[in-house]
């Protein structure tokens, strides 16, 4: 199975599409304005608030709302975890002593820490809606094959590794070349893998922890001690296990970054690296653009007929499943139902790890008559989200045919606005004065070719409209072009509205 990774640049933000088989599975945004908060970094807080009713703080970490901690997530190395951040911002090489877990006796968060306090924290939830991010002080660092713990002696191996003789190899090699003090979770990735690659990866961890040491010496609350500066970077930690073919990306001081970077974690990769050079925009080209209309709208058409309604509320996300012109397809309603409703499923599963949906979702399938097409259509949905790495609680069908899921939400929901508005009205309901896109373009063209002298120019519209202006041999295209004897070039592109237009010269917006 084929797997391409999209990278397009903007100019304050990523956006990031997986595709298999060239079809959409996975998409991301990372705008500037939150770059600063991944899962995973680990920053120097201070503790602003403590509300033992909650048993739990806010710690101050330079996000606009104070970050929420909570009792459970402190962890059983909490204590010595203070004791280090206070001695290390002093002296350094108290990591080497010998460990004993110093387990918290009180089960009260107010009896632990103290306002003004300064403290070590990870994020484990990105900052969603008007919420600060979550908090955990369990810290850890990942890596491709393993996952380093400080303050830990432990050593677990992911569930997903059923061998048991290479379980056993695994753990074996890694209690072996681990160093004191510190627990090691070995990742699915590790399966199969030789000891130098495991090790090389543990001491790329090593090397990581001990300059976020150096860093939390001379470092002041509210700053960054370890962690990805972009979230770029944390995805590609993230996803750099998959079978990727190709990953493509459209700017070249970022493929230049990226390839630094990956040729850190993964020298391997790093010849599937690309850099696009195409006229037409990088989704345009992978069909990418059309992928993101078709599957983040409001009503989403399934595999072989139907099609599901996606509605948001401010308690939950409820799913509509109908089964549109399939009806006519088998004369046995119960065995159409059957078929409608998993392949919902199927496309649910996908959507609620495209849209990043959290919290609860209630479903609502084709009502179906016999109890063994139900649990059949529980085990199908369970199978589908199997590879969901959001933590995921499913309950079968009730009597009314609803499924009830939870889904962890650890980064903000993805919404975006797929319709268009009208060219006619621009969305408000009136006709606006019939001044046609054509009479616009004329005079885009004639002002940068007469009044700026520009030698040639690149037009980006909508396919639409691309579709008028290049219809038939002698096109309105050729026709300016014998006009004006200087070449215009028209582009497709799917993300503008209908009657927008972008002009370029040399690739220079004018």
């Amino acid at each position: 199975m084929n797997s391409d990774l999209i990278i397009n640049t903007k100019k304050n933000y990523y956006r990031i599409a997986l595709l298999k088989n060239e079809e959409l599975i996975g998409y991301h945004i990372d705008k500037s304005n939150n770059k600063k908060f991944n899962i995973g970094d680990i920053y120097l807080g201070k503790i602003k608030k403590i509300i033992p009713g909650l048993n739990a703080a806010f710690i101050d970490i330079g996000y606009e709302k104070d970050a929420f901690l909570h009792y459970l997530d402190l962890g059983i190395q909490f204590n010595y975890l203070k004791k280090f951040t206070k001695v290390i911002s002093k002296s350094i090489g108290k990591n080497d002593e010998n460990l004993t877990s110093i387990k918290n006796k009180t089960k009260k968060i107010n009896n632990l820490i103290n306002k003004g306090d300064k403290i070590l924290v990870q994020i484990i939830k990105e900052p969603i809606l008007n919420k600060g991010p979550r908090l955990s002080c369990e810290i850890s660092i990942t890596g491709k094959y393993i996952i380093l713990i400080p303050f830990n002696n432990s050593v677990n191996i992911s569930r997903k590794i059923n061998n048991v003789l290479e379980k056993k190899r695994l753990i074996k090699i890694i209690e072996y070349i681990k160093p004191k003090n510190f627990g090691i979770v070995i990742r699915t990735a590790a399966e199969l893998k030789e000891i130098s690659l495991l090790n090389n990866d543990l001491k790329n961890l090593l090397k990581i922890w001990k300059l976020g040491i150096k860093k939390l010496q001379i470092t002041s609350t509210k700053k960054k001690i370890i962690g990805e500066s972009e979230k770029i970077s944390y995805i590609l930690k993230e996803i750099i296990n998959e079978p990727f073919k190709n990953i493509i990306i459209d700017d070249e001081k970022k493929y230049k970054n990226i390839k630094k970077y990956i040729s850190n974690i993964d020298p391997e990769k790093k010849n599937i690296l690309k850099l696009y050079k195409g006229e037409k925009k990088i989704f345009e080209q992978f069909k990418i653009e059309k992928h993101i209309k078709s599957l983040f709208g409001k009503s989403v058409n399934i595999n072989g007929g139907g099609y599901i309604i996606i509605e948001h509320t401010e308690a939950m996300h409820v799913i509509d499943v109908n089964s549109g012109n399939k009806t006519t397809i088998n004369e046995n309603q119960e065995l159409t139902s059957l078929s409608v409703n998993i392949s919902a499923a199927k496309e649910i599963s996908r959507q609620l790890k495209l849209r990043d949906i959290g919290g609860i979702i209630v479903i609502d399938f084709i009502d179906m008559k016999i109890l063994e097409n139900k649990q059949y259509l529980y085990q199908k949905m369970k199978k589908y989200t199997r590879k969901d790495k959001s933590k995921i609680t499913i309950i079968p069908l009730s009597k009314f045919g609803i499924m009830q899921i939870t889904r962890q939400r650890i980064k903000p929901e993805i919404n975006i606005t797929t319709k268009e508005k009208c060219p006619r009205c621009k969305g408000f309901g009136i006709i606006n004065p019939s001044i046609l896109i054509s009479d616009k373009i004329e005079k885009k063209i004639n002002f940068f070719l007469k009044s700026k002298k520009e030698n040639k120019i690149t037009i980006f519209i909508h396919p639409y409209i691309y579709s008028y202006f290049t219809k038939g041999i002698i096109s309105k295209k050729i026709k300016w072009i014998l006009k004006h004897k200087k070449w215009i070039k028209l582009i497709e592109d799917s993300s503008l509205e209908m009657t927008e237009l972008k002009i370029f010269d040399k690739k220079i917006k004018i």
